[in-house]
């Protein structure tokens, strides 16, 4: 194996007799597509607006004493 140094340039993909083409550099391997999100519910929504008045009141009581 070539060694290079951390920051220089990947080394060419060369093909293999009897193997797969390589991947260009820097693309990822295809796949399927991932699915979109679904959106979020009106209780996730409540559980963060209830998350985050808490996180508020604790900070405001940590400044206050």
């Amino acid at each position: 194996m070539d060694e290079r140094l951390p920051d220089g340039p990947l080394p060419p993909a060369y093909p293999i007799a009897g193997a797969r083409p390589p991947q260009p550099d820097g693309d990822r391997v295809p796949g399927p597509p991932r699915p979109t999100r679904a959106p979020l519910t009106r209780r996730q929504y409540t559980y963060g607006l209830v998350i985050a008045v808490v996180v508020l009141l604790l900070f405001v009581l940590g400044v206050v004493r």
